[in-house]
């Protein structure tokens, strides 16, 4: 039977710093050697997502922002990413407008993932945004978002309290074509909105991962909402000790915490049998 193992990042495969430890890296990478297939799905894209976990040898490619994208780490190359329709992007433009919620907006053109923003007055954004040109390179681009939104555009994301993000979800998830993810951040009191194409989801890249490489079987690891999507795909779902409960709830196993190694921990012990 071909087996694909893939994990969450934050609040699952990474420690609360966050980090790969060297604990995890020693026993995935001598997994990886006997032939277990891993990989990761993440709401992170390309330019976080891949130095955080530079120190596994990830052997199957990766699902990025929810499913937004496949990526092939080992080939540095995008195998898909589902775009808006233009006027989708318009309309969820005027909403968070409408609602006075400042956005970040991502296009992939031509193999190059780019964040564009028109204003960052909110300490969680300015946060957000500090924290990945600093240490991740990431390229922001400041204009007027109706301006820039094209058939390129893949992402909407914001970062901010529960009652101020969620008018923009009820609104946006009547919009057809839309799916979204909407969670606490794991490292403090603030949520995440993230709005995509109703063609990306950690469901749906799992199928396509399933389908393109041929996996009899997904063994998913998660602990947060926007996992859930990703566990309604697995044949066996597992979440680590410090998940939501309503991630724990659909699990059909709980592991340790991802303090202490959870998830590779399990994963040696299971093949090592």
């Amino acid at each position: 039977m071909k087996r694909l193992y893939i994990s969450d990042l934050d609040g699952t495969l990474l420690s609360p710093k966050p980090e790969i430890t060297p604990h995890t890296a020693e026993i995935m990478n001598a997994l990886a050697k006997k032939g277990m297939n891993f990989t990761f799905a993440t709401a992170r894209s390309i330019y976080s997502a891949v130095p955080i976990t530079s120190a596994l040898d990830i052997n199957v490619p990766c699902i990025l922002m929810n499913g937004v994208s496949i990526y092939d780490i080992k080939n540095e190359r995008y195998i898909k990413s589902e775009f808006f329709d233009p006027a989708v992007s318009a309309e969820l433009i005027r909403i968070y407008k409408r609602h006075g919620v400042e956005c970040f907006m991502y296009r992939i053109d031509r193999g190059a993932l780019t964040c564009y923003y028109e204003e960052l007055t909110s300490r969680v954004m300015q946060s957000f945004a500090e924290v990945r040109k600093q240490q991740y390179k990431k390229p922001f681009v400041q204009c007027r978002l109706e301006e820039c939104a094209d058939e390129y555009t893949v992402y909407f994301t914001t970062r901010g309290r529960y009652e101020e993000l969620l008018p923009v979800k009820l609104e946006a998830e009547k919009i057809e074509g839309i799916d979204y993810a909407f969670y606490l951040d794991v490292y403090d009191d603030s949520w995440y909105l993230e709005l995509f194409s109703h063609k990306a989801s950690k469901s749906n890249g799992l199928r396509f991962l399933r389908d393109k490489y041929g996996f009899d079987e997904i063994v998913a690891f998660g602990d947060n909402l926007n996992d859930l999507p990703m566990f309604a795909e697995a044949d066996i779902k597992v979440a680590v000790g410090n998940a939501r409960d309503e991630v724990k709830a659909a699990a059909d196993i709980v592991i340790g915490t991802n303090s202490e190694d959870g998830v590779a921990k399990w994963l040696d012990y299971e093949l090592s049998r």
